[in-house]
């Protein structure tokens, strides 16, 4: 038994390295990657993992009750109520659209309305990974479609715990009607009660989990606590999630639904934190375990039987979401290019329909046969998300046109000065400030709507548009200007403004801002010669105030930390000229090494010195005894 189960997790740890990091690497996102593990070491591919992974993916579940707790402790009743508009108007309008009209269809195909209704509730959700993934990396998160987005899939998270308290009762009335084939035939504290009995036994578990967790939790974690003993912590945590999973399993509900109620009730404690950090490896280790067992368990033969079902059944979830979705986006006035991006983006099934499907074959409600269908179908659907992303982005788009900067028109400005800065955002606007306090007159552009207004509110006079366009930068004056400062966030937007002022108002004098090393490499093989890291800065001030707190003079490290920026902006360009991965390694290798000899030997240098510039012995000797005063007080 021991070696059959050292075997077992071998097999299962080793297609997890293997699989997920190809499949991220590919686009595919972690789920699928733990899918194509477990279909790989199934049954039907190598056959390393026969019917024991069905035991294995009972024992998995328990990461799906730790990933609702985890859930539960990021949802605050405070941020719900303040997002209650967006997510209960779009979030919740998509859920229930979407269930009514797949439920609909599963019914014209003659399944049973219990069955027919668990189907639309699974199939109306979409994956928060793939999702917020990819519209991060399109940069797109802050858009109206990104925000839209958003909105609908958090609601659907919370969804989630309403569907696992329905499934039982689906399940009850399946059998009242007659279909007892899924039965699963657990005992539990409700089962043969009446009605009303049952009723007040599921309530009352519920309240005394709110009221538990309110009253006695928070003290227990502070005893716990303050043994300070971080294995004991860790135990009281997955202590708190198990009994609750057991009282939930005793009363005919999912374990789920109690942890996240557990979760919420704890969103506010001090230990939030501590508990998040302590579960997540667990967590994350047997959803992946979950996620390869429900790969393991696709019956491929079965699937290879009703391959024109499942493409069926694919076409029809990404139909009747996308005509949802459009639906609604128009109904909430999302720009038309905005709602397609909305809508494209969200027409796969996610990762949570596993966790239904695998809770409703439990319950009885759906067949092995539908559920082994239906997996194909998430799967299929999630695997095409970058396809369907693709072709809105060059099929679709391109003829719907790019309204999203029309939904507002640039502003009209009737001010012209000697200095432009283009994007307002924490790096411009400290820039805008330091002018505007040395009487140095500027004008201000910014792409961000709401940051415009929020601006003009604090009394800064920025005027919205883009400023990549040439008409744009013409109207603010940059045909007279001497001075424009590029400190817009996204780096393509950066260097596509520099072409254009390079073309049409070459004899600006560009200052350019730049995330890192990296960007800074771009922006000098674009030919900027006034390039400005923003995080460079501020480390070498941290480097200094460690130096000073070492004991060093204030002069002495300002003085290193100025040859310091230097040297680093002298190499520089010699490193952004080099390609090639390995020559970059070397030669960075040797810059580092060039940059600390001379440091070091400046160093030595200035330590030698008599200069006391700045603070003198005797300002040193004031500020001890000051800080040996206070520490006295």
């Amino acid at each position: 038994m021991d070696q059959s189960f050292f075997s077992t997790a071998l097999v299962f740890l080793g297609a997890a390295v293997l699989f997920v990091p190809l499949a991220k690497k590919s686009g595919l996102g972690s789920v699928l990657g733990y899918l194509i593990a477990g279909v790989i070491i199934g049954p039907f591919v190598l056959g390393f993992v026969g019917q024991e992974g069905q035991d294995i993916m009972h024992f998995a579940e328990f990461g799906v009750v730790m990933m609702l707790f985890l859930i539960g402790l990021e949802l605050e009743p405070e941020l719900l109520w303040k997002l209650r508009k967006s997510i209960l108007g779009l979030g919740g309008l998509q859920v229930i659209l979407t269930t009514v009209v797949i439920a609909g269809i599963a019914m014209l195909l003659h399944f049973a309305w219990q069955q027919a209704l668990a189907l639309g509730m699974i199939l109306s959700l979409s994956s928060t990974a793939i999702v917020l993934q990819t519209l991060s990396e399109k940069g797109l998160m802050k858009t109206s479609a990104g925000q839209s987005a958003f909105s609908v899939l958090l609601f659907q998270d919370i969804a989630v715990i309403p569907m696992l308290g329905l499934f039982p009762l689906l399940a009850t009335l399946q059998v009242v009607h007659g279909d007892t084939s899924g039965s699963h035939g657990v005992t539990n504290w409700v089962e043969g009660q009446p009605a009303w009995l049952h009723a007040v036994i599921v309530l009352g578990s519920i309240a005394a989990i709110i009221a538990v967790g309110r009253i006695a939790i928070r003290p227990l974690l502070r005893i716990v606590a303050k043994t300070k003993m971080r294995e004991i912590f860790t135990a009281s945590a997955l202590l708190i999630i198990v009994g609750i999973a057991v009282l939930m399993t005793q009363i005919g509900l999912s374990p789920a639904l109690g942890a996240f109620l557990a979760g919420v009730v704890l969103a506010n404690s001090e230990y939030k934190h501590e508990l998040e950090s302590d579960i997540e490896p667990f967590k994350g280790l047997l959803l992946g375990v979950f996620f390869m067992a429900v790969g393991a368990s696709i019956d491929f033969n079965l699937v290879s039987q009703q391959f024109r079902e499942i493409l069926l059944w694919v076409a029809i979830l990404i139909a009747v979401k996308v005509l949802v979705l459009l639906l609604l986006g128009k109904v909430f006035k999302i720009s038309t290019e905005q709602n397609f991006i909305f809508s494209f983006s969200l027409t796969q099934v996610g990762e949570f329909a596993f966790v239904l499907f695998s809770f409703s074959l439990q319950q009885g409600i759906l067949s092995a046969q539908t559920t082994s269908i239906m997996t194909a179908v998430v799967a299929i659907s999630m695997a095409l998300t970058p396809l369907i992303i693709l072709l809105n982005e060059k099929l679709i788009l391109p003829r719907v046109g790019t309204d999203e900067l029309e939904e507002r028109p640039a502003d009209e400005i009737d001010e012209k000065n000697p200095v432009i800065i283009a994007g307002f955002g924490h790096f411009g606007s400290v820039i805008g400030r330091f002018l505007r306090a040395n009487k140095i007159p500027a004008t201000y552009l910014d792409l961000d709507s709401d940051r415009v207004d929020a601006l003009r509110n604090l009394g800064f006079k920025v005027f919205y548009g883009d400023a990549s366009r040439d008409d744009l930068l013409r109207a603010a004056g940059a045909a007279e200007a001497k001075i424009i400062v590029i400190a817009i966030n996204s780096p393509e937007k950066r260097l596509e403004m520099i072409e254009t002022v390079k073309k049409h108002f070459p004899h600006l004098h560009m200052l350019v801002r730049a995330a890192d090393r990296y960007d800074a490499y771009d922006l000098m093989n674009a030919g900027m010669l006034h390039i400005y890291r923003e995080t460079l800065d501020t480390s070498l001030r941290v480097g200094v105030d460690v130096m000073t707190l070492m004991g060093y003079r204030k002069y002495t490290a300002k003085r290193l930390a100025k040859n310091f920026h230097k040297y680093d902006e002298a190499n520089l360009k010699r490193l952004s000229a080099i390609r090639n991965p390995e020559d970059y390694v070397v030669e960075a290798k040797k810059h580092i090494e060039e940059i600390e000899a001379t440091i070091q030997s400046d160093r030595q240098n200035l330590l030698s010195d008599a200069d006391i510039s700045w603070d003198p012995d005797s300002l040193r000797e004031e500020a001890r005894t000051m800080t040996n005063g206070d520490a006295t007080a």
